[in-house]
């Protein structure tokens, strides 16, 4: 897959409006508008309320002959499905997609521009890792893809309703859980491979306890204020060699 590189929403930031005429809103009956489904990617994200980590997400774009082999396997919004059936369906998205990429935006990225930018960052950045442009893109929600200036649409429980957003709730997820998961051996105690950075009652007595890591959301933190914390302290390596 062609790899492109990654720019920021807009110029400090902020994300330009898409023009009025170059969203509309889809239905579960047409998510694709009527265009052929092989020329539309569909685009979703993961990781948006977590406290800890990058916000991920996903481009995917299906041809129509594999949305039947898909929805017999049971693809549909990542939520819905075990960790181990998520895990048996990466290999077939990868298989009956025409092509597929992945975005992310960091913690540090979330604090400095708010979570609806950063989290259409890493989804334009998944489209610009693709090697072309799609004639639509469908997106998951009601908020349109402010930085994308071209055709896109909206589909309420479009992951529940549109194979190729599924595909993108899963490959994303996929990939979010299993950084996710190496994290949590640099940094233990937290319980991220349990809850994956959102916040439990585990992680914020973590917090608590073990104080702010550099990859937790400084803007996420709520009633846990940043400056009341303690600051994360690496654990000291011991000599394995005796």
């Amino acid at each position: 897959m062609r790899v492109m590189p990654m720019v920021s929403p807009g110029a400090g930031g902020a994300a330009p409006r898409p023009a009025a005429d170059a969203v509309r809103r889809a239905t579960p009956a047409d998510p694709y508008l009527g265009l052929d489904p092989g020329a539309c990617a569909g685009v979703d994200e993961v990781g948006r309320g977590s406290l800890f980590g990058p916000v991920f997400a996903a481009a995917v774009q299906l041809p129509a002959e594999a949305h039947a082999p898909l929805a017999a396997a049971g693809l549909t919004d990542s939520k819905r499905l075990s960790a181990r059936r998520r895990a048996a369906l990466v290999p077939l998205i990868e298989a009956w997609a025409s092509d597929y990429a992945l975005g992310q935006a960091s913690a540090a990225e979330i604090d400095r521009l708010g979570i609806r930018p950063a989290t259409e960052l890493a989804m334009l950045r998944a489209l610009q890792r693709r090697p072309w442009r799609p004639r639509l893109v469908v997106v998951d929600g009601t908020l349109p893809l402010r930085p994308w200036s071209g055709p896109q649409c909206t589909l309420v429980a479009g992951d529940r309703h549109c194979l190729a957003i599924a595909a993108a709730s899963v490959l994303a997820k996929q990939a979010r859980d299993a950084l996710i998961t190496r994290l949590a051996q640099r940094y233990p105690g937290y319980g991220l491979e349990r809850h994956a950075g959102y916040g439990t009652a585990a992680h914020r007595q973590a917090l608590l306890a073990l104080g702010l890591t550099p990859l937790h959301r400084r803007s996420f933190l709520g009633t846990l204020s940043a400056t009341q914390l303690p600051v994360w302290n690496p654990p000291v390596a011991t000599d394995q060699s005796r």
